[in-house]
């Protein structure tokens, strides 16, 4: 992915510039060891609509004209697009593309906290009026969930990394490896495991975060910066 198409993924909500810069510089020493990874070629690639198109063809019953799948057919559909592939001949309806690029668009973001409602987030967030795009209870348990969408083509090893920092202090620096996942049209969930968070004054206040979704070819599908306050109670629940 070249520098206008990673700029065209990113989005940004109110990070102080004194503070992104210093957060780039680590961001950006993690970023270069990741590049000199070996990456390993695997021939020319082919629009998973062109893929499936060629197996029916070859497995295309003798009889008028209809094709007929047998069973390794069945079995290498179900492995690729999953159950949902098993009912239909209807490629386009698979989700997939004309290109060989897979597409991943995040859809939202939700906050899961006990006795609290669910708080879903659209992406990109919306800042209040204090720039935040949400405010959390400290010492409180809470977990999250995020919707996305693949289409086009099949994505090998999406994941996911979560950076925080507390006036220019990194605090939590979480990658997670979330899979490879087929085109589809219901949206895909993930949800987290549940955390905690931190408590006591010192702990409260404003915090910056980046959040970046990427495959192993290095395909950024999401770089959001934003900021979010911890504070010693809840925000007031809408009338």
């Amino acid at each position: 992915m070249d520098h206008k198409e990673e700029e065209e993924a990113s989005v940004s909500v109110s990070v102080p510039p004194e503070e992104q810069e210093q957060e780039e510089e680590e961001e950006g020493e993690e970023e270069d060891q990741e590049e000199q990874e070996v990456k390993m070629a695997l021939g020319p690639q082919l629009p998973l609509k062109d893929l499936l198109r060629l197996h029916l063809h070859l497995h295309k019953g003798e009889g008028e004209g209809e094709e007929e799948e047998d069973d390794s057919l069945r079995r290498w559909k179900e492995q690729l697009l999953g159950p949902d592939a098993l009912h239909t001949t209807n490629i386009p309806a698979l989700g997939v593309g004309e290109t060989v690029e897979p597409e991943v668009t995040i859809l939202n973001l939700t906050i899961l906290a006990p006795g609290r409602p669910h708080l879903l987030l659209p992406i990109p967030f919306l800042p209040d009026g204090k720039g935040h795009a949400f405010a959390l209870k400290d010492g409180t348990a809470y977990s999250f969930r995020f919707s996305f969408a693949v289409s086009n083509n099949i994505v090998s090893g999406l994941k996911y990394s979560h950076t925080v920092w507390k006036t220019g202090v990194r605090v939590e620096n979480q990658k997670v490896m979330l899979g490879t996942f087929s085109p589809q049209q219901e949206p895909y969930t993930y949800k987290a495991e549940e955390d905690s968070t931190p408590s006591g004054i010192f702990a409260r206040g404003s915090y910056s975060a980046r959040l970046k979704f990427v495959d192993d070819d290095g395909k950024v599908y999401l770089d959001m910066r934003y900021s979010f306050e911890i504070r010693k109670d809840w925000p007031a629940l809408p009338n």
